[in-house]
């Protein structure tokens, strides 16, 4: 399966990207020819449309699981732990491929998901100034006629800008970004924040590896 996804920013900041490998379209035609189910096991609008982009057949379902951090896990096992739970909370569907997904931030040790409020997205970003967030994404694919579940965890590096509490406030003020990790919606003026972003794949920043899901998807569908 080639690793060939590319992505850009267009004037509004939304995310693109484009296929050039032929193994894309062969799995969308073999997933075609499969009789399971694809299920994403998460309510994130933004993990729906980037596999709606990607073309896939899906329909999806929000788990309702405790995401509390166990005493001393590491972001990793975090969200690894996390995208294994929400796919096995839909494992009683029959024949189906569940979808599990889970990201954190991490800054120099710190571990943070969503802000609660305007103060902790606040908080969020004025530690992220001029520094370096490492975004943990835990990817996990079910699969329900074998109850076999592959997990994976891929990593994004954001680099932020220094960034003033004028500047902070006034893109929290706009965005009210309280629905996604880091306080960063990446996908609109937040890419502003950035200096760089470092990842195998464009839309871990987003909370989906897709390249790793259709590794995973393939490994089950020629199984």
């Amino acid at each position: 399966m080639g690793k060939c996804l590319y992505y850009q920013t267009d004037l509004a900041g939304t995310f693109l990207f484009k296929c050039f490998h032929f193994g894309f379209f062969l799995l969308q035609m073999t997933l075609s020819m499969n009789t399971q189910r694809i299920i994403l096991a998460s309510s994130s609008p933004y993990r729906r449309e980037i596999l709606t982009k990607a073309g896939l057949d899906f329909t999806w379902h929000a788990p309702a699981i405790d995401e509390s951090r166990y005493i001393g896990e590491s972001a990793s096992e975090l969200v690894k732990r996390l995208a294994r739970t929400k796919a096995e909370t839909l494992s009683e569907k029959e024949n189906s491929l569940i979808i599990g997904s889970d990201q954190i931030a991490e800054c120099a040790g710190h571990i943070f998901g969503k802000p609660k409020n305007r103060s902790e997205a606040i908080e969020q970003l004025s530690r992220a100034s001029d520094s370096t967030i490492l975004l943990h994404c835990g990817l996990a694919l079910l699969n329900t006629q074998t109850q076999n579940c592959s997990v994976i965890h891929e990593t994004c590096e954001v680099v932020y800008r220094k960034l003033s509490r004028q500047t902070i406030e006034s893109y929290i003020e706009r965005e009210q970004p309280y629905d996604i990790c880091g306080s960063l919606r990446i996908e609109g003026p937040g890419i502003a924040l950035l200096k760089q972003v470092k990842s195998n794949d464009p839309n871990t920043i987003l909370g989906l590896p897709l390249i790793q899901l259709f590794d995973l998807l393939s490994e089950q569908v020629q199984k």
